[in-house]
């Protein structure tokens, strides 16, 4: 049996973790790189900055709306557009 990843439990994510939570949780491949430049430029999930540390902080809640987003609605078929 396979342990759920401890990152699935908490509510807000470093950016390594909302890497990783994306990939188990959606299949989405998107390196946190990738994440630090949506940052900057925008179309990433929503995010805070914390005042003292600087540090980056994803609300899990966040990063489910932003991949739902990213996967679109399903289809019946490759023709539906």
């Amino acid at each position: 049996m396979t342990e759920t990843p401890y990152f699935t439990r908490k509510e807000k994510l470093r950016t390594t973790e909302a890497s990783a939570y994306l990939k188990f949780q959606y299949g989405i491949i998107v390196a946190p790189a990738t994440l630090n430049k949506k940052r900057s430029v925008g179309g990433g999930p929503e995010f805070h900055k914390t005042k003292s540390s600087r540090a980056i902080l994803y609300p899990r809640v966040e990063l489910d709306v932003w991949a739902a987003d990213q996967l679109g609605g399903l289809k019946a078929s490759t023709a539906a557009e």
